[in-house]
């Protein structure tokens, strides 16, 4: 039997946020913030001049298939049952996933390959060890009880009345769980990493900001109390430490502090962003925009 859907659920998935003409509507996102702060001339050339990168990487293929596995199972799991989850053959998927990721790239690579069968055979491998114990320890992560599925890959965009020089901010929340007795809703980023996060990684705030972000225009946008939303990174790891006195898991979870202060730190530095690269009209500023990575000539084309 269905679960009811409490009524501030219904109202979000039938109310969403209208859709945006970018040919028309210039908008940022925490990708062109990170980017741009990790090298102001990488950014140009890739969201201004419109010039994309030489070739994919086995990387973004293998995070793009995890995702989108992660993310089947868990609505099967909230919507219909745990049980049913469990019948989805997720390394089948997971497979069917990574090739048609890797063939969509290798078309837009001008059919050159960017990786070899040894390669891909061992990511493959890695999503595999990775979708079995998420299945297996589901549970110690998620959980059903009297908690409901928003939505996956929700759209969320600064509402109109608060753009800037005419700019609106937009995203997609990878996961969007609301709980009815705590009357909370959590928004969790699925990460993909090597290893996981490092006490240094974590502590960067540029890495924060993406959330932090997303809990300010998600609470702006359906009038939600910031009090009320929970955030949390879900990061899983393609690879464990082959020495290790202690057992080892493929999942780390990572919650940012997210309160007055870092809110406005993430303000301030799409503020800052915004000031830096665009006029009060929301176009781009005719100026030089440094290299600090060393590597647009050859990642470029």
């Amino acid at each position: 039997m269905a679960k009811k859907v409490p009524k501030i659920v219904r109202e979000i998935q039938n109310n969403p946020p209208e859709s945006i003409n970018y040919a028309f509507q210039k908008h940022i996102s925490y990708s062109q913030l990170s980017m741009y702060k990790q090298c102001p001339h990488r950014w140009k050339l890739h969201y201004k001049d419109k010039i994309s990168q030489r070739e994919p990487s086995i990387y973004m293929i293998f995070g793009t298939a995890i995702h989108e596995i992660i993310q089947k199972y868990l609505t099967v799991f909230y919507e219909q049952s745990k049980a049913a989850a469990n019948r989805l053959d997720l390394v089948e998927d997971f497979q069917t996933t990574f090739m048609e990721e890797y063939s969509k790239q290798y078309k837009k690579n001008n059919k050159t390959h960017f990786s070899d069968a040894a390669e891909m055979r061992e990511f493959f491998e890695d999503g595999v060890e990775i979708l079995n114990f998420f299945k297996k320890k589901v549970g110690g992560y998620f959980s059903r009880k009297n908690s409901h599925l928003v939505g996956i890959e929700l759209p969320i965009i600064q509402p109109p009345n608060k753009m800037i020089n005419n700019l609106l901010y937009t995203g997609y929340l990878d996961i969007v769980v609301y709980n009815e007795i705590s009357d909370t809703f959590d928004i969790i980023d699925i990460k993909t990493s090597t290893r996981g996060w490092t006490d240094r990684m974590k502590k960067d705030e540029d890495k924060q900001y993406q959330l932090i972000l997303y809990k300010k225009y998600f609470s702006e946008l359906y009038n939600i109390p910031l009090d009320k939303i929970n955030i949390k990174y879900f990061i899983v790891k393609r690879k464990l430490w082959e020495k290790s006195d202690w057992p080892q898991s493929r999942i780390q979870e990572f919650i940012p502090a997210s309160g007055k202060i870092k809110l406005n730190k993430a303000k301030n530095a799409i503020l800052s962003f915004i000031s830096n690269v665009f006029n009060s009209n929301g176009e781009y500023k005719d100026q030089k925009y440094p290299c600090r990575c060393g590597q647009c000539q050859t990642i470029f084309t």
